[in-house]
């Protein structure tokens, strides 16, 4: 396989992954509401967990993420978090004018960062998929490695860029009560994927013990 086809290849499955429904989805959607440039924030909170991860798979710590131990911590963690987040999003949208929803208090960086290395999901497709792809560009080189790094960050960029985009353009058009009505359901669907992280966590522990 050519460094190109490889590179299409890159494209059509970090495409596929980050398009896929998840919490950073449903963040960046009620972030976007107020800050348009909220995904394009978020991704470089993304990319600072996942460049140093690219390189730690590589160097053997997909053996680590696997573990029961790590999807337990990360499990509670990331759930945790999520159910916060939902909670503050749902008590802003209880405001009589709801002129600010604060999905998180640190900005879209922070949420990022966090919603990337507690996500369960995003570590097993890293220690899975996305260990194929990087061992694969790391046969062609470090250079073809870096230019790997480089396009599957440039797609979580764009869609992330894409989501909260169109969201603060539709929260322009349909007015304020349909938009808490999307940032209502943006909340639901973080409190179930909150929940999820900690079920599937806590189901890991019981059979341990």
């Amino acid at each position: 396989m050519s460094l190109l086809l490889f590179l299409i290849q890159v494209v059509g499955i970090s495409l596929s992954g980050v398009m896929a429904p998840g919490p950073i989805t449903a963040a960046a959607i009620a972030m976007g509401a107020r800050n348009r440039f909220a995904g394009a924030l978020m991704a470089v909170g993304h990319g600072i967990i996942e460049f140093p991860l690219m390189v730690l798979i590589i160097l053997g710590m997909d053996k680590i993420l696997k573990s029961a131990s790590t999807k337990i911590v990360i499990g509670f963690a990331g759930g945790a978090f999520l159910l916060v987040m939902a909670i503050q999003m749902l008590r802003s949208l209880r405001s009589a004018e709801g002129r600010e929803v604060k999905v998180t208090r640190s900005g879209p960086i922070v949420a990022g960062i966090v919603l990337s290395g507690g996500s369960p999901l995003f570590l097993v497709w890293w220690a899975s998929v996305g260990l194929n792809l990087a061992i694969t560009a790391a046969g062609f080189g470090i250079w073809a490695f870096v230019l790997f790094a480089v396009v599957h960050w440039l797609c979580d960029l764009i869609w992330f860029s894409v989501l909260s985009w169109a969201s603060f353009k539709g929260s322009v058009l349909l007015g304020p009560r349909n938009q808490r009505i999307v940032l209502l359901i943006c909340s639901v669907a973080l409190l179930g994927f909150g929940l999820f992280f900690i079920y599937n966590a806590a189901s890991i522990l019981v059979k341990l013990l």
